[in-house]
């Protein structure tokens, strides 16, 4: 057979998942020496993952990177085959008998557990359906968060953290103007949450927050942060961590702790929200609804950049009926595809997927957050989404198949007999252009369709 990555016979690669990772891929393989086809499936009919429904709807700006897919997403190479969800609706099987190879890009979608007692109990969350919900994505919509308590506790001083705290400092005016869905704007309307508590295991020398993110807390217009002077007291460790110039960015957040911590109250404002450390959550206590929580506080053991926080036995309680846990962020297995339960990703070498013998699957690839674990920002994933695509590239001989591939008229072809409706980029524009249209109406930059029914009904 023709040399595989000839304009006679294409490299045809399918990518599942849509969000930057995916388009980062497709990026790096369009732009290689080989000729391709890039296929790339998505469970949604809206493209884009985390930067169209995690990004916080107040940070508009970080949302700009879609422009960029949108850029890629106009090559003849690129295609996209939406609405689909690989491992029921197409097998992974299935996209092996059809593509030379696979990359797994569908990143870290649920959320590590606390694992104490209690924490089932209602009024006990997880920051990525919070987050989903005033993001509008459509798996949750409809749910429901009791906001009628003074206080919300919040597990977790990472960036995440921080966009569930801020959401809840904000007033409706701050928000309005934003991408918020309209159903969360309306019940945070209703809010009485007056105190917020962010709450770390470790010292405030490893919180997670950038510094950009934790400054807007001191810029709120009804709420004042507050952290303790005793609280931001250093061990001989975490001071020489926050000496080391390669931490500059640690540095700074514990600077910006210092300024609240020194902050004249604003007894103008009607909010508090409260940045505290070295605790850790022993139990979450209730009938059937959370009312209050035990928490253990911690004392740092260990090297600079190794402590790890250990109990002291000494306890505290909190009152609160709602709480958001975000301390972290796994992957969910996908039918045909190894998978390491104890780390949330899929095991791999640079990429390439490998079984638990540690040897390399054939065809299937990884990038993303499922590749690596949730960790770096938005362009991180660039150089992640390049790594596997060389390896790829560089395997291009092992791929050649004796078996002609058909790509996506092989997968078209099984979804119509399914009956299963996949839509396509121009499809999601038409979608897009509207969501666009009844935004403008309310002075906001989208008013995002929140269910699958919803989209499709705008794609004649």
């Amino acid at each position: 057979m023709t040399n595989l990555g000839t304009d006679q016979n294409p490299l045809l690669v399918a990518i599942v998942g849509s969000g930057p990772s995916g388009f980062y891929a497709a990026e790096a393989l369009i732009k290689s020496e080989v000729k391709v086809k890039v296929d790339v499936l998505e469970r949604l009919p809206s493209p884009f993952g985390l930067v169209r429904s995690g990004v916080a709807p107040d940070h508009q700006k970080l949302k700009q990177a879609i422009k960029l897919y949108e850029k890629i997403a106009e090559s003849t190479d690129f295609n996209l085959i939406a609405n689909v969800t690989v491992g029921t609706d197409i097998s992974v099987k299935e996209l092996r008998d059809a593509y030379h190879a696979i990359i797994f890009t569908c990143g870290a979608e649920s959320d590590r557990k606390l694992g104490v007692p209690g924490e089932d109990l209602k009024g006990s969350y997880t920051a990525t359906e919070f987050v989903g919900w005033y993001n509008g994505h459509p798996d949750y919509r409809d749910r429901e968060f009791d906001l009628s308590h003074d206080i919300a506790v919040i597990i977790g001083q990472g960036n995440v953290a921080a966009d569930v705290s801020r959401i809840l400092s904000k007033t409706i005016d701050e928000l309005k103007h934003t991408d918020i869905a309209q159903h969360a704007l309306d019940a945070l309307a209703e809010s009485k949450i007056k105190e917020i508590h962010v709450i770390g295991r470790r010292g405030p020398a490893q919180a997670k927050f950038t510094p950009k993110e934790l400054r807007e807390f001191g810029e709120l217009s009804d709420c004042e942060p507050v952290v303790l002077e005793q609280d931001l007291l250093l061990n001989p460790e975490s001071e020489k961590e926050l000496e080391e110039k390669s931490n500059i960015s640690s540095k700074k957040i514990y600077d910006l702790f210092c300024e609240f911590s020194k902050r004249e109250p604003d007894t103008a404002k009607s909010k508090k929200c409260f940045f505290s450390f070295l605790m850790s959550p022993k139990e979450l206590i209730g009938d059937t609804t959370l009312e209050r929580i035990i928490f253990e506080k911690n004392k740092l053991s260990g090297e600079s950049f190794k402590q790890s926080a250990r109990g002291t036995g000494e306890t505290i309680e909190l009152e609160t009926g709602i709480l958001f846990r975000s301390i972290g962020y796994r992957g969910i297995p996908v039918e045909g595809v190894p998978f390491n339960e104890s780390w949330g990703t899929i095991p791999n070498d640079k990429g390439r997927v490998t079984d638990s013998e540690n040897n390399v699957v054939d065809q299937l690839y990884t990038a993303g957050w499922i590749k690596r674990g949730p960790s770096g920002i938005i362009g991180t994933n660039r150089a992640c989404s390049v790594e596997t695509v060389e390896c790829l590239i560089q395997d291009l001989e092992k791929l050649n198949s004796s078996t002609k591939k058909s790509g996506a008229k092989a997968i078209y072809s099984k979804l119509d007999i399914k009956s299963i409706r996949h839509i396509n980029f121009e499809d999601w524009k038409k979608v897009d252009t509207s969501e666009i249209e009844l935004g403008e109406v309310k002075d906001k930059p989208r008013e995002k369709y929140t269910s699958i029914h919803e989209m499709l009904s705008v794609i004649k």
